[in-house]
């Protein structure tokens, strides 16, 4: 089927999929779940030849980790199902009615986009949170996943769509371009007529091509080059933890830190207990030359390193005399994504809160909690880190827009 043929489906059962009712939406998710866990087997093996040609290719570490399914993480996509299914729907939702002085009643209320084309890289997992978020929300969806996740993608989007015939909904709610040629994704990058809105997920490369040269309006998601700060009142227990999860508990996704800054008055007490922390999974420290002559194991960072978003065992290292200097190195690096700073100061706090330019800024907390499930949204479909529409974990709302509705009794405009 053409990507073409692939867009006049989607665009035909929007109107079908925007005037579903709250029950047959949550009906169609909950056997999308049941299907997926009975297509298990399947869908298993399907990532095994996914893996196996991952790891002859000489995939890194953080990447296989992203792309491999386990029982346990296809259990989780269905969950996720079922979680959007308990969400409240915002369709239909008045979002805010006003009387004018000439008798009209204006208001706003939550409509589908329509169409959602998603493209994105080895991360299965993506493809069910796509569709139950974009189904619940009253959209058809048209997935572009990478060629390293092919046969994982079309097993999961086939047991998906047989959960939806099952229930007795058009199954091209979900569609899934199969075609790998980089021809094929700029043609569905200018489907213009068919797709509404389009997002991109995953590495910096990928990103920047869909902005460069996509003709759909694009909600833009970031890397995470996220950063921690252990200001000089840090507890150093808690900032310990709060940096051996944000960095080691996954290392393949956006919201794992990145980078550490510490301030001066501590680092020569904190720097050894973090090397050692850390050792126990052997994180490469790539540090500034003050850092270096403090524990001599680091390894000395470039410039390039201070905006890398590594996806392994590495971590970049600053060293700064004050909160100023330590809000203006993240600004410059940060790639708006994720911060956190460690602190027992209120005032440090709330500077940070308030200075910091990303979607989601943390006192106290790990970088790891950026997650729409996390955040209560069921799933998400992205991170955003743009400023337009949306920002931050994407759910629900954030794949509707709004129409003005109005209420006359005959009046003209003079």
């Amino acid at each position: 089927m053409t990507v073409i043929e692939i867009g006049k489906k989607a665009k035909e059962i929007t109107g079908i999929l925007g005037i579903l009712g709250s029950e047959k939406k949550n009906q169609g998710l909950k056997s999308a779940a049941k299907f997926l866990l009975s297509g298990e087997a399947e869908i298993l093996a399907a990532n095994e030849k996914d893996l196996d040609k991952a790891k002859k290719s000489g995939m890194n570490a953080g990447l296989i980790d992203r792309l491999e399914l386990t029982s346990q993480r296809i259990g989780a996509m269905a969950d996720g199902l079922l979680s959007v299914a308990a969400l409240d729907d915002p369709i239909g939702e008045v979002i805010s009615m006003k009387n004018r002085p000439n008798g009209l009643t204006i208001g706003q209320k939550r409509v589908p986009m329509g169409v959602v084309g998603i493209i994105y890289e080895a991360r299965p997992n993506v493809t069910a949170d796509a569709f139950g978020l974009c189904f619940k929300s009253g959209n058809a969806v048209i997935l572009k996943g990478g060629s390293d996740a092919l046969e994982s993608n079309i097993a999961i989007v086939k047991w998906l769509r047989k959960g939806l015939s099952e229930a007795g909904l058009p199954e091209d709610s979900i569609q899934l371009i199969t075609d790998t040629d980089r021809e094929v994704t700029k043609e569905f990058m200018r489907l213009r007529e068919y797709v509404d809105v389009l997002i991109p997920r995953g590495g910096a490369g990928l990103i920047r091509a869909v902005v460069d040269n996509s003709t759909i309006p694009v909600i833009e998601t970031g890397t995470g080059n996220c950063h921690v700060f252990v200001d000089e009142t840090a507890d150093f227990n808690m900032a310990l933890d709060i940096i051996f999860n944000a960095k080691t508990q996954r290392i393949g996704v956006c919201n794992a830190c990145e980078s550490l800054v510490i301030h001066r008055a501590v680092a020569p007490d904190f720097l050894p207990l973090l090397k050692e922390r850390l050792s126990l999974k052997s994180v490469e420290i790539r540090a500034d030359e003050e850092a270096c002559s403090i524990v001599s194991d680091f390894v000395p960072a470039t410039e390039e390193d201070w905006g890398t978003e590594y996806l392994d065992y590495i971590l970049s290292l600053k060293i700064v005399g004050s909160i100023d200097e330590a809000i203006s190195h993240i600004n410059r690096y940060s790639t708006s994504h994720s911060e956190a700073i460690i602190t027992s100061n209120y005032a440090n706090a709330q500077r940070f809160l308030n200075e910091i330019d990303a979607a989601a800024v943390y006192v106290n907390a790990s970088t790891r909690f950026t997650d729409g499930y996390e955040f209560g949204f069921g799933a998400e479909i992205g991170i955003s880190t743009q400023k337009l529409h949306a920002r931050g974990p994407m759910g629900l709302k954030e794949l509707t827009t709004t129409k003005y509705i109005i209420y006359g009794n005959g009046q003209v405009r003079p």
